[in-house]
């Protein structure tokens, strides 16, 4: 406890290496993490969190970059987390988000941090969560978290942000992307970018029409927030002033709602993600689960036969210890 007491007090008086360190704890899923977080607890909870997703290619982390120099240019902090996808064969990752990010690199105003998948799925790193916590109770103003780029299932960064941009552009299927329901259904924001490519207008209206469609299978009823599509040349810095006001448009309907109750059904989300991970380690974690595993498969066992057997075991053991 003594350890998390000090590395928070180094955090609420600036300190980025405690910042660092709080973040790699979260990552390593440290012991001393869960304490050092109670401490934050009261401080989390003031910043923006906007999710940024996407397709590869987008150029969503052109964007980001973009995205950044406006809000530095109206005075506010911000705070990145950019997640890259880890080798499933080595577990390294390239990290190289914070390549096109470089001119942020030296503001004092800004903060960024890459964080690879390892094990995470759906777009986001495991502590993610975790590491927006820590970059909030730190006191930035507006926390961006960039997903990996998987395509059409990364459905967790709802998890992590307030407000989700889904970053498209011209060129990767145009009309039947638009028409998937995946990114739509998580996108309070749909950015066209690159555009000055051909296709981009197509795409733009494409996407309109799908977004059109989705609203009437609602039993035309209108939906809650209307999903807006903005284009924008992230790299010419041109549309970012309407991107921006955009995200000022969906924070002040949050605010005009029950964004508390909004934040807790997604906290409750976190939860059950702990729960299942730590589940996770208990049941495989045994000495000889797996091989376990393996001899009912040799016999006549299905998978269910032998998921029943090994939750049964489990659960059996957990009551053995009870006093």
């Amino acid at each position: 406890m003594r350890a998390a007491q000090e590395i928070a007090q180094r955090l609420f008086a600036g300190d980025r290496a405690a910042l660092a360190r709080l973040i790699s704890w979260a990552e390593n899923a440290d012991a001393r993490f869960p304490d050092a977080l109670a401490l934050l607890y009261p401080r989390v909870g003031r910043a923006r969190r906007i999710g940024i997703t996407g397709p590869p290619g987008a150029g969503k982390s052109t964007f980001v970059n973009a995205l950044v120099g406006k809000l530095r240019e109206r005075g506010e902090t911000v705070g990145i987390l950019a997640v890259d996808p880890s080798s499933p064969f080595s577990g390294g990752a390239l990290l190289g988000d914070r390549i096109r990010m470089e001119e942020r690199v030296a503001d004092p105003g800004v903060y960024i941090r890459s964080m690879a998948t390892r094990h995470g799925h759906g777009g986001l790193a495991r502590a993610a969560v975790d590491a927006c916590d820590v970059m909030d109770a730190f006191g930035f103003d507006v926390l961006l978290v960039e997903t990996v780029g998987a395509g059409q299932s990364e459905y967790d960064v709802v998890e992590a942000a307030d407000t989700v941009v889904v970053v498209l552009c011209p060129g990767a299927g145009d009309g039947v992307q638009a028409m998937k329901a995946g990114l739509l259904e998580v996108a309070d924001v749909l950015v066209v970018n690159k555009s000055d490519l051909t296709g981009a207008d197509r795409l733009a209206l494409d996407l309109e029409d799908a977004l059109e469609l989705r609203s009437l299978r609602r039993d035309g009823r209108e939906p809650p927030w209307k999903v807006p599509v903005v284009s924008a040349c992230a790299l010419r810095e041109e549309g970012m002033e309407r991107v921006l006001q955009t995200l000022d448009d969906h924070r002040r309907w949050l605010e005009a709602g029950d964004l508390a109750a909004l934040r807790r059904k997604k906290r409750t989300a976190h939860v059950r993600r702990v729960v299942g991970e730590r589940l996770d380690e208990e049941l495989w974690g045994r000495q000889g689960a797996e091989a376990r595993v393996d001899s009912l498969l040799r016999g006549s066992c299905t998978p269910y036969d032998a998921a029943e057997a090994i939750l049964g075991s489990f659960l059996k053991e957990r009551d053995s210890r009870r006093p």
